[in-house]
C-alpha cells in the first residue's frame, strides 16, 4: 500500500514550518513550532501504520486483516510528550513576559565567546580571543545589558548607579 500523496505533503509542510519556527528567538514561535512538529509526527505515525483493518482481537478475524495497534500507542505517547513540552514552553514564555515584557531569548556572553572561538577554530579552554582584544570575560559581562537589573532599577539608569539600599546594594551596608 502506498501512502496518500496529499498527507505526505502535509506532513512535510508541518515539519518544515515547525523547524523554521523552532529556530526563532521568540518563545511563542518556538511553542507553535513544537506543536506543529508534534502534529506532523502524529500524522507520520498514522500513515506509517498502514491501512485500517479489523480490531486486533485474537479469534475475531484473521491475523492478516487486523490493524496494528502500535502506531496508535505511539501517537498517544507523542500527544502526551507534546502536551508536556507545550506546558513547559508556555510557562517559560509567561515568566519571560512577567520579567521582561517580551518573550525573546537573549544571548549571553559565554555563547558569544564560544561562537567567536568556533569561528576562529580555537579550543574552548583557551581565552586568547578575549585577551588579544584587551578585554576579559568579566569586563565583557559587565558591559552586557542585563534586562533583569534594568527592570529592578528602572529604565535609563546605568549599571553602576544603583541607589543606596536598592536591589544592587550589598547586604553588609547599613541602612538608616
Amino acid at each position: 500500500m502506498s501512502p496518500n500523496l496529499t498527507l505526505v505533503v502535509v506532513i512535510a509542510a508541518l515539519f518544515m514550518a515547525g523547524v523554521y519556527l523552532l529556530l526563532e528567538r521568540s518563545l511563542s514561535r518556538v511553542l507553535i513550532g513544537v506543536i506543529l512538529i508534534g502534529n506532523g509526527a502524529n500524522l507520520l505515525f498514522l500513515i506509517a501504520g498502514g491501512a485500517a483493518g479489523n480490531p486486533p482481537i485474537v479469534g475475531d478475524s484473521p491475523v492478516a486483516e487486523m490493524s496494528d495497534p502500535l502506531p496508535q500507542a505511539m501517537v498517544l505517547t507523542a500527544i502526551v510528550i507534546t502536551l508536556g513540552m507545550t506546558a513547559f514552553l508556555m510557562a517559560m514564555a509567561y515568566r519571560s513576559w512577567q520579567l521582561h515584557r517580551h518573550d525573546e531569548v537573549q544571548d549571553d556572553v559565554e555563547d558569544r565567546r564560544i561562537a567567536r572561538l568556533a569561528a576562529l577554530d580555537e579550543r574552548a579552554f583557551t581565552d586568547s580571543d578575549t585577551e588579544a582584544a584587551g578585554e576579559t570575560l568579566d569586563q565583557e559581562a559587565a558591559e552586557t545589558r542585563d534586562e533583569t537589573d534594568e527592570h529592578l532599577r528602572g529604565p535609563g539608569v546605568p549599571h553602576d548607579a544603583t541607589p543606596e539600599g536598592g536591589p544592587g546594594a550589598s547586604e553588609t551596608e547599613e541602612r538608616p
